[in-house]
């Protein structure tokens, strides 16, 4: 058996699609624009990049956007100043304050901050609250865009077994709960494995769906999964270079053993990545039709 592909670059393109002639329609008939702020403290070359993609993608999609690079020394009340600047501005819809803050801000105090209405990561406990009683106003991005990989891609989730390796707050906590609703596109049994765990492989091998965002290079084997599973690589490695100098990529899964095994699999890159920041921008899109009274 060799795996079909689940290819997150396709899928962004089709959502991506699907929201920028919502978008194109929402402004030509309520003259509203979604409006995105990005808050970038310092200079870390990732989150540069980051950054900077989801500007682009904003201007790709009509979305407005305003970019906010401050430097690394910048003290908490500052940012805190611009973060209320921006919860009271009506072109903005959506705040995304880039993380990891250095380490002099704390930043707990920095998610507590923004509006619930405007936090477009979901990352503030309200919106934590909200999904896990079933009532988000948003999801969190990266699970989100996982789920969207199961449902576009035809895997069954309700009544499926799955299994989560990692409990963070950016993916395995939230992805657990979003599974688990009684709800299109969920209903599954969700088991959540961590470094607590004592056998990862029982757990594991008993998925029908297996998504791994624990951060180990290459960490799940083909022994570890059930044949005919469907598996979501999170995880993203660099492994070295080739002599072209381009960076070698991997996720948490030996990808060309599993993927003999098991029904369907995400590359790495290629997979989730993508998928992440096409969930801000519909994320946005509703933020601003929620501040309209539209949804």
């Amino acid at each position: 058996m060799t795996a079909k592909i689940i290819s997150g670059t396709e899928i962004a393109k089709q959502i991506r699609e699907e929201l920028k002639k919502e978008i194109a329609e929402l402004k030509e008939k309520r003259n509203l624009i979604p409006g995105l702020a990005t808050i970038l403290v310092g200079s870390d070359p990732p989150s540069q990049v980051y950054v900077s993609s989801k500007v682009k993608t904003c201007e790709a999609l009509g979305i407005y956007s305003e970019r906010h690079d401050l430097p690394a020394e910048t003290d908490e009340p500052t940012l805190l100043g611009l973060i209320d600047r921006l919860n009271k501005d009506p072109k903005i819809h959506g705040i995304l304050v880039q993380l990891p803050l250095p380490k002099h801000i704390n930043e707990t105090n920095i998610i507590l901050a923004v509006d619930p209405k405007k936090d477009v990561d979901s990352f503030h406990p309200v919106n934590v609250g909200k999904l896990m009683i079933g009532e988000p106003d948003y999801l969190p991005c990266t699970p989100h865009g996982i789920q969207e990989l199961l449902i576009r891609s035809g895997g069954k989730i309700s009544g499926a077994e799955v299994v989560v390796v990692g409990r963070s707050n950016i993916v395995g906590k939230p992805l657990a709960n979003i599974l688990l609703q009684k709800k299109a596109g969920a209903n599954a049994t969700v088991t959540v494995c961590h470094t607590g765990t004592d056998d990862i492989a029982f757990h594991t091998r008993r998925a029908d769906i297996l998504i791994v965002a624990l951060g180990k290079s290459n960490f799940i084997t083909a022994d570890m999964v059930k044949e005919g599973a469907v598996v979501i690589d999170v995880g993203i490695h660099r492994i070295g270079k080739t002599a072209e100098g381009k960076a070698i990529l991997c996720g948490d899964v030996d990808f060309n053993a599993v993927k003999e095994k098991v029904k369907a699999i995400t590359p790495v890159p290629g997979g989730v990545g993508p998928m992440t920041i096409t969930m801000l921008m519909l994320n946005t899109l509703k933020a601003a039709k929620l501040a309209a009274g539209l949804a």
